[in-house]
């Protein structure tokens, strides 16, 4: 298993189901020295499933801001439909959460 930490979206169901045939459980955490800005999502399956064309992304802030989110755990095996769900306007990285876990989290590219 994997975590992946979630700030928007991926913490939707009709999202999950998409992606991973499944409901993931999530657990509260928090990402550090970021902030989110809004980007427009023009791919009409991301639309689709999001119900929004409208999602948040991520950008570097002072070290003391925190993005509230969730931590999804995965397999390994569920990132590449993650990966082409969040498309050319994200990049996945690793980071350190608030709780001291390691976990991938798509930020703005």
């Amino acid at each position: 298993m994997t975590l992946l930490f979630s700030y928007g979206t991926l913490q939707l169901d009709n999202v999950q189901q998409m992606l991973f045939g499944r409901r993931i459980e999530m657990t509260d955490d928090a990402l550090l020295g970021f902030e989110s800005v809004t980007i427009t999502i023009t791919d009409p399956a991301v639309v689709g499933a999001s119900g929004t064309e409208t999602h948040l992304a991520l950008i570097p802030a002072a070290p003391d801001a925190a993005i509230p989110g969730k931590t999804l755990a995965i397999t390994e095996a569920d990132l590449p439909a993650v990966d082409t769900y969040e498309g050319d306007n994200y990049r996945r990285v690793e980071v350190t959460l608030a709780s001291g876990a390691t976990a991938w989290v798509y930020v703005k590219a």
